[in-house]
Order: structure tokens, then sequence, then C-alpha cells
């Protein structure tokens, strides 16, 4: 309710006039910082607003159209964009001319993935959509557009009739793809899990001749060798004649393809991870390709370049790194902080600290991870490297770029923030709770303990989230100390010791970096760009979300008690 204004007040607006009582109530700098507000908020939901909208339709299947040209050449394709523009040698007052970006694909027979077309070089009654054409996404060599022509099981034709050739593939391609992913485990797991064991036998056999050991222990230890090696080498030729019958019971299921040129192709269903007659697909059917393609998306290792297939070790490499990180960087920033606000007295010292600390927060982030290159992998870690790893050099085990080392130079990085945070949430404790602690008999520990940290935690947790948030979509530093382009193994698995914290990672900040920048087929690379941005913003937001909660729980709780 709005109190009436008094007779001074009355008098003192006639006095000041429309213009000054205005100026005096402070609405133009009101109306000023609400339009700031509002420009904020609608440049954030319009970048979300894109990331969403091209990240979310990416997987979407497009309809398979062919292009009959006036130069007598065909197209056939997926159509990516459409620009309009001038065409060289017309006057500024002519139409502007509209062009398409077709996604050709059959690299190996063209030499290119994308072509531009004219619309003034499209013959009339043009694009058509050709009942049998195909979308083919194979392992290699990116996408394959052709129209089914037969089928083929040990070089005998099946059938030369497109309907019951899809009907054969579609028979068939399951459990093709189940024989090679059985071959793909045997080959990177059971293959590779013998190799570690004998690399790890022979490292034994070099450490204890670094330690000096005596004539019978190394006599014993070659024994083991032998021993793993014969019984590596049975186990070897059974895996690889296991792999070999796979692969050559594969190679008899083929099927042909025509092209938009005339060209008879040969695609191997083992190759093919996913195939569709574009121009026959329902709703449900787009659906389950979109479906389809996500759960590769999420679930798969990346191919060609990194520009198809998944990007599962990326969001496992970021999810280990984030929850490292944070592990790493909470308790040391909350230490530096309570000493500094609890136990420390005020001078040109702490003042120093403090300056520091606030500087440390605009240092650049490249210049964390020269540091960490620096400091981490190039001292720390040569020289665990010379003490515990002596048997592995000249190969280094910890004296270069590891899933450790990114989080310790990340929480380096991150930890100004925490320091801060928490520092402003001790302070945010009123004084007069520490006390009645202290009337009551406690010590300062108890006091720090019991009293202040619990009330603090919220601030505590705040510091925490926003030093999540940073860490996890940092780059430059990454390069440096551990992200790769592709790591076939990742930092934690089935084997002893379980958590590998020498291995490299890959990091979805650093795959967006590499599709942006360094991919080959930057057409291609362009719709995951914003796929995996929309990724990365989910998984930051998920952790975001998961620790307000937590947050805000324990806000509840503490205001509640006291009362």
């Amino acid at each position: 309710m709005i109190a009436p204004k008094t007779p001074e007040k009355r008098m003192r607006s006639r006095s000041l006039g429309p213009a000054s009582t205005v100026l005096a109530r402070g609405e133009p700098w009101q109306w000023l910082t609400g339009s700031g507000m509002v420009i904020s908020i609608m440049m954030i939901a319009g970048l979300l607003g894109l990331i969403v909208w091209q990240g979310a339709r990416t997987f979407w299947p497009q309809p398979l159209l062919r292009y009959e040209l006036t130069a007598g050449d065909t197209v056939m394709g997926e159509v990516t964009r459409q620009d309009a523009y001038r065409p060289e040698g017309t006057i500024a007052e002519a139409p502007l001319a509209q062009r398409l970006l077709v996604r050709t694909g059959n690299f190996e027979l063209t030499q290119e993935h994308y072509r531009w077309i004219d619309e003034t070089d499209v013959v009339a009654d043009n694009p058509t959509r050709p009942q049998w054409g195909l979308v083919v996404e194979r392992l290699t060599w990116g996408r394959f557009y052709g129209e089914v022509a037969s089928f083929e099981i040990d070089g005998k034709l099946q059938t030369s009739d497109p309907a019951e050739a899809w009907s054969l593939f579609r028979e068939h391609h399951s459990e093709v793809r189940r024989r090679w992913r059985e071959r793909r485990h045997i080959e990177r797991h059971d293959i590779g899990r013998l190799n570690r064991e004998l690399e790890q036998a022979r490292l034994d056999l070099r450490q204890a001749e670094l330690d000096g050991a005596d004539p019978k222990t190394l006599a014993e230890i070659t024994d083991e060798l032998r021993e793993i090696d014969a019984r590596t080498d049975v186990e070897f030729a059974r895996l690889r004649a296991h792999s070999e019958d796979l692969k050559r019971f594969n190679a008899g299921y083929n099927l042909r393809l025509i092209t938009a040129q005339g060209e008879e192709a040969v695609v191997p269903l083992a190759e093919i991870v996913r195939a569709y007659p574009a121009n026959q697909l329902d709703v449900a059917g787009k659906t389950g390709v979109y479906l389809s393609r996500w759960a590769e998306f999420l679930l798969d290792d990346p191919r060609e370049a990194n520009s198809e297939g998944g990007v599962f070790p990326a969001i496992f490499g970021t999810m280990v790194m984030t929850i490292m990180m944070s592990l790493l960087v909470v308790p040391f920033g909350v230490l530096a902080a309570l000493y500094l606000r609890e136990y420390a007295r005020s001078g040109p010292i702490i003042s120093l600290v403090r300056i520091s600390v606030n500087n440390l927060a605009g240092v650049p982030s490249i210049v964390f991870g020269v540091f960490g290159l620096g400091f981490f992998c190039y001292i720390i870690g040569a020289r665990a490297d010379e003490l515990f790893f002596a048997a592995n050099l000249p190969n280094p085990t910890f004296g270069t770029g590891g899933i450790l080392w990114a989080s310790l130079t990340l929480a380096l990085l991150t930890l100004p923030v925490v320091i801060v945070a928490t520092e402003e949430a001790l302070a945010a404790v009123p004084n007069s709770m520490r006390e009645g602690s202290y009337a009551c008999g406690a010590s300062k520990w108890q006091t720090i303990r019991r009293i202040v940290l619990p009330r603090a935690l919220p601030g505590i947790l705040t510091g925490a989230i926003l030093a999540m948030a940073r860490g996890a979509g940092e780059v430059a530093p990454l390069m440096l100390v551990g992200a790769v382009k592709l790591a076939p193994e990742l930092p934690v698995d089935g084997l002893w010791p379980f958590f590998h914290a020498e291995r490299s990672f890959m990091h979805l900040g650093f795959h967006i970096y590499d599709l942006g920048f360094q991919s080959q087929n930057s057409e291609a690379a362009k719709p995951m760009v914003f796929t995996t941005t929309l990724l990365l913003i989910t998984i930051i937001t998920t952790l975001n979300i998961a620790a307000v909660y937590l947050r805000t729980r324990l806000r509840r709780k503490f205001v509640a008690t006291q009362f």
C-alpha cells in the first residue's frame, strides 16, 4: 500500500516541476537498467536458441534429391543450405540468384563431399526423388548416395529387384554388424589385454634388472615371462583366427548401388553403419533414424576424423576431468579462505595475498596451460617417472600430458573463484553466532566446524558451481596438458588399477575446437559443432542444477535451524 503524500512532499513536487520530478525519482536510470537486463536476456536466449535449433535438427533425415543440370551432369544428395548471391558481371539492381549446397557423398568416386548448384543450371521439372535412393552411412569415406541395384552373398547374385534387395539387407545387416562388433571387441579388448599383460611382465623384468636383483630372482622372473609369452602366443593365435573367420564371413555380404552418374559400386554390409531409403520414410521412420543417430552420438566412438559417429569418449573424459578438478580445487580453496578469514590477522602480507588471488583470476587460461605443462609434466611427472617408472623410460608415463595434470591445472585456474566465494560466505555468517559459541565454551575450531562452516556451505557450493562451470568449458590449457583428438583408451576401465591418471583423454570443448578448425570436411563438421556444443551446455547445466539443488536444500535446512 502506497502512503499518501504529505503537504511538504506535494509542495516539493510542484516546485520541482515534471522533468525535475522524473530525474529526482531516478526513472531514467530505472528504465536504463531494466533495458540492459532485457537486452542481456535476449542475447543469452538468442545464443541458446541458435545452438538448440541447429544442434537438435542436425540428425533429422532429409529427402534424397536428384538434379539434372543443363551441362549434362546429374547430382544426387541432400540439400544442406540455400544461399542468395549476386553473380559476377551483373548490375546492382539485378535480382539475386539462388544456389544450393548439396551433400553428394561418394568421396572415393568424386573426390568431393559437397557441391554448389546454381538454380539456373537445373533442368526444368527438377529435382526428382528416386524411390529407391539410399542414404548409406559408412565406417570410412563418409556417406554414400545411390539407388539399390542388387544384393549378393558370397559373390552370388541373390536378387536385382530393389524391394527384395532392401528386404535382404534388413534381414542380414544386424547379424553382420553383430559379428563386426564381436571382431572389434576381440581386437580392442581381448588382444589389447594380452598385449598389456605381456608388456607388464617385460617391464617387471627390466625393473628387477635396474634394481639390481639377485640372479635367482631374475631367473624366476625370466621363467615367468617365458611362461606368459608362450600362453599369450596361443591366445593370440586363437583370437586372430576367430577374428579372421568373422571378417571372412562378413566379406561375403555386399549391396550394389548405382550412383547418379550411372556408376555401379559395391558396399560391404560390414562397412554400413546405417542405411535407409530417404524418400520412403514417414514421420515414424524419420523419428527412428533421428533417435538412432542420437544414440550413436552419445554412446559410440568418433569416426571420419571426428566429423561422424559418437562422442562417448569425450563425454566420459569431460565428466571425469570435471569431477576430479572439483575434488581437487574445493578442499584447497576452502582451506585457504578459512585461514585468510578466520585465522590470519589483517596486515600488508594478507592484503598482498588477497590482491594476488584476485589478480590470478584475470590471468589468461593459456598461461595456466603453459605452467601445467612445465611444472606438472616436465618437472613433477618426469621426476615421478625416474623414481617409480624407470622401466618404461625413455617412454614417459607421467612426464607427458594426462588427465591428472589437466585436472590439477584447471584446479589452479579456478582456485581464485573458490577462495573469493568462500571468503564472502564466511564473512556473511554473523559474528554474534561466533561469540555465542565462544560464550558456551567452544574452541575456535569447534566454532568453525559446527557453526561457521555449516552456514557458509551454500556460499561455498556457489563457488564450487562457478569453478565447475568455468573449468568444464576451458579448452586452451587442455591442449597442452592432456586433451587429444582421439583417445582409444578411457581413463577409467576394468583393468587394474581401474583409474589411469596418466592417460590422455578426449574433451568436449577440445572436440568442438577440433571439429571447427581442424576438420578436413568443414561442411560436414559444422552441424556436429552445434550438436556437440549443445551437449556440452547440457552436461554443464546438469552438473550445475545438481549443485544448485544441493545448495538450496542446505540453505533451507540452516535457515530453518536459526528460528
